[in-house]
């Protein structure tokens, strides 16, 4: 089917995408709501326009981004750019524990507004991927708590018939506020698991220091329970937050400021730091600890730790998006993530092409011919523009769309045609012709 007789299908795809994503209609209580990604790929179903090559395309996008993932540490951000002709999706894998909070936002630049999934999987020990949230149909903006310590996938994906450039940005901040007034987790001693009583407990919190008397806050809002005294942690208090399935608890107060059955807002005051219970002998401070319903103890540091602040990743600059540049070291190594230190997908020899589609200024998110996707430092790269040799062809041969012997032909190269080699990729060479068309030959 030709891209205009696709375009012709809009208006009905805005239709059965609305219907979908606002939850109009009477299968609405029948069935048990999907996310907006499953939604589209439905209405591109019932449109039948997953029989389509651009339809085809975008819901095998979808789905090898959850296995060609990309590996980030977070705050990240970089740019990329999205093409109405070749649909795209990207997975980004980062690690996250309870207790930390991320926001994703994609900005786009375009003639038209465009529509951006975004989706958040988490990845089990054989990196099978579940969906757990996904941005609302009307935002490009996702906030996010994950509920386990384990590697999660973000994958971001474009409506079709849309081009663009796009950022992303990926941000961490702690889900919850810090529980005594003026400090943060600079003043923080005595982390969760180290021995306590010669090793026959460990601590099931972390102690943060601060002047007798200092207020203790309520880190997030919830009902005070538990107000009383205990051997060990002398005046306590807890706060039961039903929304994240914890229990908050404060030891060691020199005093309460609330009551069993109060409901507390961030920011309230619990108690005043002290020194009862067994930390008579210590300087005062605040135990404080974490206890979810389904497991007990977890560690509260990443709930209240200080947030890393903005992605400051330079940008890349985007008139690059969407060239080719080839490979200026003897080899270099293409990667899973824009680091040295992530795993090595493939080794390129110098000449190698690759297409630029997003990074940033020091890593390139790139494309091989075959579609292998991944980063290579972006020094180690070099333009196009200037040739590699000037060759005349021995033999008549076609000159194809890709570097790939089944590739479709352009045209018919005559022996002896005069072409100008831009690049290489395996046992094929990117040339340009006297008037300007370019293509790949057989270097064989």
């Amino acid at each position: 089917m030709t891209l205009m007789k696709i375009a012709g299908y809009g208006f009905m795809l805005l239709l059965v995408g609305l219907a979908a994503c606002t939850g109009i209609g009477p299968a609405t209580a029948l069935f048990k709501p999907s996310s907006p990604h499953e939604q589209y790929g439905q209405s591109l179903k019932d449109a039948k326009l997953d029989q389509t090559a651009l339809g085809t395309d975008w819901l095998r996008a979808s789905e090898r981004a959850l296995g060609d993932s990309l590996t980030i540490s977070v705050p990240y951000r970089e740019s990329g750019y999205f093409s109405a002709s070749k649909p795209l999706a990207v997975g980004y894998k980062l690690k996250g524990e309870r207790g930390d909070r991320f926001l994703i936002k994609v900005e786009t630049v375009g003639a038209q507004r465009v529509q951006v999934f975004i989706d958040v999987f988490s990845l089990d020990e054989r990196g099978k991927a579940s969906l757990i949230t996904a941005s609302k149909a009307d935002t490009n903006v996702l906030d996010w708590e994950p509920r386990r310590n384990q590697n999660y996938l973000i994958r971001i994906q474009p409506e079709l018939l849309r081009s663009g450039q796009y950022t992303i940005a990926i941000t961490r901040e702690p889900a919850l506020s810090f529980p005594v007034q003026g400090k943060d987790s600079r003043q923080i001693s005595s982390y969760f698991g180290v021995p306590r009583d010669g090793g026959r407990r460990k601590h099931e919190g972390i102690d943060i220091f601060a002047p007798k008397g200092t207020p203790a806050l309520a880190s997030a809002g919830g009902i005070v329970s538990g107000v009383g005294l205990n051997r060990l942690g002398g005046n306590v208090a807890f706060i039961n937050n039903a929304e994240r399935r914890i229990r908050i608890y404060y030891a060691h107060l020199d005093s309460w400021y609330v009551k069993d059955g109060q409901r507390v807002s961030v920011g309230d005051t619990i108690g005043f730091v002290g020194n009862t219970g067994n930390a008579r002998t210590t300087g005062p401070h605040l135990h404080y600890g974490i206890y979810t319903y389904d497991e007990g103890a977890t560690n509260p540091l990443p709930f209240i730790r200080l947030g890393r602040g903005p992605a400051k990743q330079p940008m890349l600059g985007t008139s690059r998006l969407g060239d080719s540049v080839r490979v200026a070291d003897v080899r270099t190594v293409v990667r899973t993530g824009p680091s040295s230190e992530t795993r090595s997908l493939q080794t390129m020899p110098k000449g190698t092409i690759l297409t630029i589609v997003g990074g940033t200024d020091f890593w390139l998110r790139v494309t091989t011919p075959v579609g292998t996707t991944g980063y290579v430092a972006n020094k180690a790269t070099e333009s196009i523009r200037r040739p590699l040799r000037q060759v005349s062809l021995p033999t008549q041969r076609p000159l194809l769309d890709n570097a790939d012997p089944t590739a479709a032909p352009i045209k018919s190269l005559a022996a002896g045609s005069q072409l100008t080699v831009l690049g290489i990729f395996g046992a094929f060479e990117l040339v340009r012709q006297i008037d300007g068309v370019t293509g790949w030959v057989s270097a064989q």
